[in-house]
Parts: C-alpha cells; structure tokens; sequence
C-alpha cells in the first residue's frame, strides 16, 4: 500500500492525483491524507513487482497484526522482564506508544515539511526540498529534493558530510549479501544538476528589479563564471572525454564557491546548497 501511494506520490508530485499533494495545504500532506481516505481508494497496480514477492505479500497481509506485536506487545514484553507490571506499562508507553507517535510524524514531516522548507539544489520542477534537519530525525531521508530529482538513487545524502545513516545501513547490508542491485546516480549527473539549477536561480535574482546595484553587478559577475563552468562542462560533453574525479572535484569547487557567493549576498532562494 505504502509503495503504490509514494510510486503515485512522484508520478503525479503537487498535482491533484498526488496522495499527498502539498498544494492542498500543510495539515493535508502531513496527515489529512490519512484521516480523509478517498474511496474508493485507488488500485494497487502500480507494483506488480512487490505483488510478486511473497515476503512482501505476507507483510501486506498481516501488518496491522505484525505493527501490535513488534510494536507495542514487544517492548511491554521486554519492560515486563526488567521490572514486572510497571516496566511493562514503561514499555507499552514509552517503547510502543510515544516512539509510534514520534516515528509518524517524522515520517509525516518529510511529504508536509520537506515540501515546504528547505532548499532545491538539484531542481525547482516540484516543492520538494532538502532538510538537514530532516535527515537527522529521519536517518538521511530529509534530502528530499535529491530524492525527487534522482529518485532510482538508493541514498538520499551524497555529499560526505550529509547525515543518511539508511544509506550507510543498505551499503553494509549489499556486502553481507542481504542487498543487490543497488542503483546510484553518477557524480556527473548530480554535478550538471546543481549546475543548472544554480544558473536558473541566478537568472531569476538577476531579473529582480529589486536588487541593488551593486548586488546586480556581483550577479552579472557570477553569472560570467557559471557560464563559463558550463561551457567547459559541455566541451567535456561534445568531445566524449572522460572526466576524471580530479577534474570534477575542481568543478565541483568552483561551483560551491559561486553558490557561496551568491549566499553572501542574502538573496533567498538563490542560496541553493552547495
């Protein structure tokens, strides 16, 4: 049920076939969605690849059932053991009732507060954003716009100081065998994403009637190395060289030192993450 509703989520994202359209309001993508079901709700046709599996069926099959047990009787269970009939009213609550409650709405925050808050470094096509904050209280999924924009792409923080344990945990599990297939994105393409979308929201700062002059005049200079950046990036392109990491790690350089810039001068939604 989950992956049929988040496949459509990014089929149809900010539209109305979209189970948590942010267009609709906050409190709907958060959990207005949940409490106000259409029906009848929409078929699950869109995963014949998880109908097929059998795992995945017996957990679509008995998850209510397995959501009490593993969730509630578990750590009342464990309280139980500890410390009798109080460790086990503990554990209901705080194991099962105020962990429950606090998982949701995290999980609730990424399609309500990463479509609203953040930054679009890799593209502006739909509101999905990039939190930082997210991803500490998500365990990585709070890099939604990188999400969105590569969603085949089994991590969601892949820059080294960005916090995605989830990604980190399904690398380990692929060397014990547990994982195969994983999909990433190739550092080229995330590089030309950022660069792009880095020339965009200069375009729109620099069209701003409202920026100073000498504000514009710094943008007119950005813009002139952003361009330039491009067009050694295309000639890498047209001529079929392959680049090599310490070539993009220099591009890359200098792409984060003009988003600096452009960060300095305090303009919004230009200030995309490096």
């Amino acid at each position: 049920m989950w992956s049929s509703e988040h496949r459509r989520h990014h089929k149809f994202v900010d539209h109305e076939e979209d189970p948590y359209d942010i267009s609709k309001g906050f409190f709907h993508a958060h959990i207005g969605w949940l409490m106000f079901k259409i029906d009848p709700s929409p078929p699950f046709d869109n995963v014949p690849d998880l109908d097929r599996d059998p795992m995945v069926r017996f957990q679509h099959r008995y998850i209510h059932l397995l959501a009490v047990l593993v969730g509630f009787a578990l750590p009342a269970a464990i309280g139980y053991l500890y410390q009798g009939g109080v460790g086990a009213l503990g554990g209901f609550l705080l194991g099962g009732v105020l962990r429950t409650v606090f998982l949701q709405h995290c999980t609730f925050c990424i399609n309500s507060a990463c479509h609203t808050i953040g930054s679009r470094p890799y593209s502006s096509r739909c509101s999905a954003r990039d939190s930082w904050i997210m991803a500490l209280v998500t365990f990585g999924e709070g890099y939604h716009n990188y999400h969105h924009e590569f969603q085949h792409d089994y991590r969601n923080g892949v820059k080294p100081w960005q916090f995605d344990p989830t990604k980190w945990s399904i690398w380990v599990l692929s060397k014990l065998g547990l994982a195969s297939n994983l999909r990433q994105v190739s550092a080229q393409a995330i590089f030309l994403a950022e660069l792009r979308e880095t020339q965009r929201t200069l375009e729109v700062k620099v069209s701003n009637a409202n920026t100073s002059v000498e504000d514009h005049s710094l943008l007119l200079g950005i813009r002139t190395r952003l361009a330039a950046l491009s067009e050694a990036w295309d000639h890498y392109q047209s001529k079929q060289i392959e680049v090599s990491r310490e070539t993009l790690a220099h591009l890359r350089e200098e792409l984060r030192l003009l988003i600096a810039q452009i960060r300095s001068l305090d303009l919004g939604e230009a200030a995309v993450a490096a």
